[in-house]
């Protein structure tokens, strides 16, 4: 059996999304591409996590909870969650150990918590997009510990990637990795661990 999946999706409130990606926009559009499972994974947070489980309800799709963790060595993990509850939970651990930095939201845009009508119900002010004082396998024992997925996100990019910033892939516990070109296996070696 094949399934279509996204596993690294952004919405609303991530800096480097705006206010059309929606819940409810994200989940509509992941059926009218005919995706099985979809995953939200703003940057550090999981707070429109419970919008999002709304959205996919009312679509008919299948839905994983998360966060991309930007840890202290400023590579990118996706942590990913059954439990919304959990998501969250976790997500709010990350979002306090960030910098509180107060975005410029003329610069950075709006990082905006909805409902599941497309309502703004927060605005979140530290910069999402900064590092938080986890390390790697810090990281990844919280996730674990909490029945997550641990995946380092698109290994093979030039920034924010555990390549990039460490220069390989350290052996850890890791579910799976991502990877963005499926060229890149040329250069990069994703070990043996399943490639998203």
């Amino acid at each position: 059996m094949t399934v279509r999946a996204d596993l690294h999706i952004h919405s609303c409130l991530s800096p480097c999304g705006d206010l059309s990606m929606s819940p409810i926009t994200i989940a509509e559009t992941a059926v009218a591409t005919g995706l099985d499972l979809i995953a939200l994974t703003d940057h550090n947070t999981a707070r429109n996590a419970v919008a999002f489980e709304q959205a996919c309800a009312r679509a008919g799709i299948a839905c994983l909870f998360g966060t991309e963790v930007t840890t202290a060595e400023e590579a990118h993990v996706l942590a990913l969650f059954e439990d919304r509850e959990v998501a969250v939970e976790f997500g709010d651990m990350i979002y306090r150990s960030l910098p509180h930095e107060v975005r410029d939201p003329e610069m950075y845009g709006d990082q905006v918590v909805v409902n599941a009508e497309n309502e703004i119900i927060e605005e979140l002010e530290s910069f999402l997009i900064g590092s938080s004082t986890f390390g790697l396998e810090e990281v990844g024992r919280a996730i674990h510990s909490r029945g997550g997925l641990y995946i380092p996100a698109h290994i093979d990019r030039s920034q924010f990637s555990i390549w990039s910033q460490l220069g390989f892939l350290p052996d850890d516990s890791y579910d799976a990795v991502e990877m963005v070109d499926p060229a890149s296996r040329e250069r990069i070696d994703p070990g043996d661990w399943p490639v998203i």
